[in-house]
């Protein structure tokens, strides 16, 4: 196996995520599957978990079931599972943790990248009606939110 192929397809799986976050929260969770998405926008019960985490597990699913097919000879199943993966868990730092402070981490993060993330994200859940709000990923966020 080459490891540069390996590399590339982490890479371009990582990054492909990114219009993947765009696409499923655009056209699936603030459309069909909007029943799931609506408690993160606004809260409706008392639980930490929100019906909202439904989309961790089903891109969860998705990764696991790359890497066993990895172990049935379709190497490609293990950087394209790992690529998922890794972006899961960057959305995961920098959603769930930085930005809506799921854990208390992160909090006095305050640099040009740092604030423009909070801003974008605060533009878009000021909206909190299925129809509204601008979608957009987690690392290409739009450059008219990073203000001096």
């Amino acid at each position: 196996m080459n490891i540069v192929v390996w590399i590339l397809i982490f890479l371009g799986t990582f990054l492909f995520m990114e219009f993947m976050a765009w696409f499923t929260h655009k056209f699936i969770m603030h459309g069909f599957l909007w029943t799931l998405h609506r408690d993160h926008h606004k809260k409706d019960h008392e639980s930490w978990f929100e019906r909202n985490d439904a989309f961790f597990i089903f891109y969860a699913i998705v990764s696991m079931s790359l890497f066993y097919s990895g172990n049935t000879g379709f190497w490609y199943g293990y950087p394209l599972g790992f690529g998922i993966l890794a972006y899961g868990i960057a959305y995961f730092l920098v959603h769930d943790i930085f930005i809506h402070q799921r854990f208390k981490l992160f909090r006095n993060a305050n640099n040009w990248y740092s604030r423009g993330v909070r801003r974008a994200h605060k533009m878009h859940h000021k909206h909190l009606g299925k129809g509204d709000g601008e979608c957009f990923g987690m690392l290409f966020v739009p450059f008219k939110y990073f203000k001096k």
